[in-house]
């Protein structure tokens, strides 16, 4: 029997957006889902007449009709499916693999990834091409996938790159590639070993050339490990920066100037970021900065955007709504120990903390100073919350449980006092209780909307 079938394993963003890019090929396309595939996802396969199943996956179809598989990143390399499909020999590739088959006629592709950073960087980037009047697309692990952007033809793609699709990944190829840091995050995905998850991260510079560029934090202790490593390996043209010391070579801070120190030695001062805050934030900017000299964006362009930034949508998201003193924080974004430290470091004033979901292999230790020192109760909003429970136990002396956002939001108002910091910051994906950042985050503004207009009313309503 004649396989004949691009068969795609996950019918989300990435997975509905290569099927698109299939079917406008002429590629007989089969869609396969686990779980239920959302609405606006059925009716985009359901316009298109491409096939699709969810609740479920139709081992026999796939393995005996298909030519191909693309695997959603977020699917196990040891999923049964999986093993099944190698045992077979069917070709398993990934989205961003798939896209490169068929992208055109661009300028540049530029591939952001870190545990920290990649949204923010990726999301100041495309709007500084924008705003250049570049033809620039923004996708990848942020907002459209990949797939859909090269149906729109664009000359530049941002692409914010997670390790999940870099694991997936042996044929895509970024012309400029930037590694922000490496910190621990997803090591349940990786045995916990920081190390296997660090040769992810360096996936991205694959299949780079001596024509391309490779970005990155040298202040970064991990990317100076995996420079060691395969430094040998890497073709592209190193450019480091760094906020804590001068470079003989590559992009740096002194008083405040971020500069340029070229190969003949001589120095340009390039941007003041006497007023960008925190140091996470100065390392995105000065990434931000390189691509556009390298691009050569407008000045005005460059200064107008990065004079007036705003801030990411469940990054540090301060709500509206503010009771009687009280301020509460979108945070949802951080899904890792390491972004929920940054928060806790900005933040001034007591901090009332919201944390928990599905850890990944998460090492609170390093919170415990911060924690101690401006964490007046925490709310643990999780399925399995006994490793936080643990940690800050005899730190902390008010620790409390919920299943429910709406509660996590009541109990953490009625501990608090004029002046307090509420903090959604969960340190861990949202898989347990949500379906991702982005409805945890939702879920969080629209609770406290909700007692801000109904407040009067609560009265220990959600103890119970």
């Amino acid at each position: 029997m004649k396989r004949k079938y691009i068969t795609i394993l996950g019918g989300g963003e990435s997975g509905v957006g290569a099927a698109l890019l299939a079917n406008k090929n002429n590629l007989k396309v089969f869609v396969s889902d686990s779980g239920i595939i959302k609405n606006k996802y059925k009716k985009i396969l359901i316009k298109n007449d491409i096939l699709f199943e969810e609740n479920g996956h139709t081992e026999n179809f796939i393995i005996n009709e298909s030519i191909k598989i693309i695997k959603s990143p977020g699917i196990y390399k040891n999923n049964y499916l999986i093993n099944r499909i190698n045992l077979m020999k069917i070709p398993i590739i990934s989205e961003l693999d798939f896209c490169m088959k068929y992208i055109k006629e661009y300028n540049y592709l530029i591939g952001i990834t870190g545990s920290n950073g990649k949204t923010t960087t990726s999301s100041i980037l495309y709007n500084i091409l924008k705003k250049n009047k570049c033809n620039v697309g923004l996708a990848g692990n942020i907002g459209f996938s990949f797939s859909r952007k090269i149906l729109e033809k664009k000359n530049i793609y941002v692409l914010e790159i997670s390790s999940f699709q870099l694991d997936d990944s042996y044929k895509f190829h970024a012309n400029i590639a930037i590694l922000l840091n490496i910190t621990n995050d997803h090591l349940d995905r990786y045995e916990n070993n920081i190390e296997k998850y660090m040769i992810s991260k360096f996936r991205l510079t694959n299949n780079q050339t001596k024509k391309d560029i490779f970005i990155y934090n040298y202040d970064d202790p991990m990317i100076r490990i995996g420079l060691k490593k395969f430094f040998l390996n890497i073709k592209s043209n190193f450019i480091p920066f760094s906020a804590k010391r001068k470079l003989k070579f590559g992009f740096y801070i002194e008083k405040n100037i971020i500069c340029y120190q070229d190969k003949n030695n001589k120095i340009h001062k390039i941007f003041n970021v006497k007023y960008i805050y925190g140091l996470y934030n100065i390392y995105n900017i000065i990434a931000i900065i390189i691509v556009s000299k390298l691009l050569n964006i407008n000045n005005n362009v460059l200064n107008s955007v990065l004079s007036n930034l705003n801030s990411i949508e469940h990054r540090l998201e301060k709500i509206n709504y503010i009771i009687n003193g009280v301020n509460f924080i979108n945070d949802s974004k951080a899904t890792n120990v390491s972004s929920t430290f940054f928060a806790l470091e900005k933040i001034k004033g007591p901090i009332i903390w919201i944390v928990g979901g599905k850890d990944k292999g998460n090492n609170y230790k390093e919170l415990v100073p911060i924690v101690k020192k401006k964490v007046k109760a925490i709310i643990c909003l999780g399925i399995d919350n006994i490793k936080i429970i643990n940690m800050f136990k005899n730190i902390v002396h008010i620790i409390l449980e919920t299943k429910s956002m709406k509660k996590a939001v009541y109990i953490s108002y009625s501990l608090s006092k004029p002046g307090y910091n509420i903090l959604l910051s969960p340190s861990c994906s949202s898989f347990d209780l949500f379906d991702n950042y982005i409805k945890k985050g939702n879920e969080f503004k629209k609770e406290v909307k909700y007692l801000f207009y109904n407040r009067k009313n609560e009265k220990n309503k959600y103890f119970y």
